[in-house]
């Protein structure tokens, strides 16, 4: 699939816009743990509504995500970017309004995770993919992911800082004036498409099927279920469980910063490694990597320094799946449709968000702690790691259509 860069469009500019787009996107929504008790507390919820809103935001997100990547495949990255970046600005504003349940579900979940679709990984991984030549594609998908994880880091004190000074509703307005940035950010997302009369021909129905019945892809796609459950449990409900032991909020929010920093190095380093060693074995290394940091962190006096040791470790191992994840996708079946199958496979990542966001509230109000959620968190890893080693990462060999 052949796009070319057309005058101040290079594949460093691409590179750079399409990360300050996650950066932002992902920076707003990293610190949406951080209003779970003091909107909780006002409106008069239990823990389950805002959780429940979360992980309708994560299920949304991941449902529209295969049509958000499908209409960037054919329309163009840009348009869907805008799209995006605009019913994000409008769920964040009427979060900041909603007075019932209801509207913290149809705002905090249906709107923030529509918009969101349009701005992260698999659509931004399409127009990446179709930018850099196939040796420096897994590095530029790990620098865009390294950038969206520096927003997380960077933006998370300035939310806590608005939250401070302004409280929760207007810190989601300032929020919301934050996020229309992004737009002006999609111009440089702008791709010229050239003709391919060799190429083959292949319609979006006949690559998804093509993918699902690919061993690998399914596979793939089963693990990063549980990438989705694991990183949004510890965000949404991290800050609550620190608090339920006693620890100030400074501790938590600090522990999120360190994830985001060091996400940073994790997602840079993937992205650099898929380029030399076999990205499934990455993958693996990952998501058993993370149930031991559960584990250890669990069996650990608590403590300030051993939050913050575990946050390093957890930062280390955050969204280093998505470059290699997105790669595989690329190596095994090219960028033509790339943006639209690494956003089904997104779609499986949000089903475990959605279920790691709501059953931690769930499992809290019925228990009165997250430990059944902890150890499920262990278990999936255990399993993740197994399900990715036999993955087949080779190019699927096609036929050339014949020259019209």
């Amino acid at each position: 699939m052949a796009t070319h860069s057309t005058g101040w469009r290079t594949p460093a500019v691409v590179l750079a816009c399409a990360g300050l787009v996650m950066a932002i996107a992902f920076g707003l929504r990293h610190g949406f743990g951080l209003f779970l008790q003091p909107m909780s507390a006002d409106m008069g919820w239990g823990r389950e509504t805002f959780a429940l809103a979360m992980a309708v935001q994560n299920l949304v997100w991941g449902a529209t995500q295969p049509f958000a990547g499908m209409f960037a495949d054919k329309y163009g990255t840009a348009r869907v970017v805008v799209a995006g970046a605009l019913l994000y600005v409008l769920g964040l504003f009427t979060m900041a309004h909603a007075a019932t349940p209801t509207m913290l579900i149809l705002t905090a979940g249906v709107l923030i995770g529509a918009g969101l679709s349009g701005l992260t990984f698999s659509v931004m991984a399409g127009v990446l993919g179709r930018s850099f030549p196939p040796e420096k594609r897994s590095m530029a998908l790990g620098l865009s992911a390294a950038m969206g994880s520096f927003g997380q880091f960077a933006m998370l004190p300035a939310t806590q800082f608005l939250l401070s000074s302004l409280g929760w509703f207007g810190a989601l307005v300032a929020m919301s004036a934050i996020g229309l940035a992004m737009v002006p950010l999609a111009s440089a997302l702008v791709e010229k498409r050239a003709t391919q009369s060799h190429a083959f021909q292949q319609s979006a129905r006949e690559a998804m099927r093509e993918a699902l019945g690919h061993r690998g892809y399914v596979l793939l796609t089963l693990g990063f279920f549980v990438c989705g459950f694991q990183v949004v449990f510890v965000g949404v409900h991290l800050p609550a469980y620190l608090a339920d032991k006693g620890m100030p909020a400074h501790v938590a929010v600090t522990a999120l910063a360190l994830v985001g920093l060091f996400n940073v190095v994790g997602t840079y380093t993937t992205g650099r490694l898929g380029s030399v060693v076999p990205k499934r074995y990455i993958l693996s290394a990952i998501y058993f990597g993370r149930s031991v940091v559960f584990a250890v962190f669990l069996w650990l006096p608590l403590s300030p320094w051993s939050v913050y040791a575990f946050a390093i470790a957890l930062g280390l191992l955050w969204l280093s799946t998505v470059p290699p994840t997105n790669a595989i996708v690329a190596q095994v079946f090219g960028v033509r449709y790339l943006a639209m199958l690494a956003g089904f496979t997104f779609f499986s990542h949000q089903i475990g968000s959605f279920l790691g966001a709501w059953l931690g509230g769930r499992l809290f109000d019925s228990l009165g702690s997250y430990d059944v959620v902890w150890s499920l968190a262990i278990a999936l890893g255990v399993a993740a790691g197994l399900v990715n080693l036999p993955i087949d990462e080779r190019e699927i060999k096609r036929p050339l259509a014949r020259p019209a």
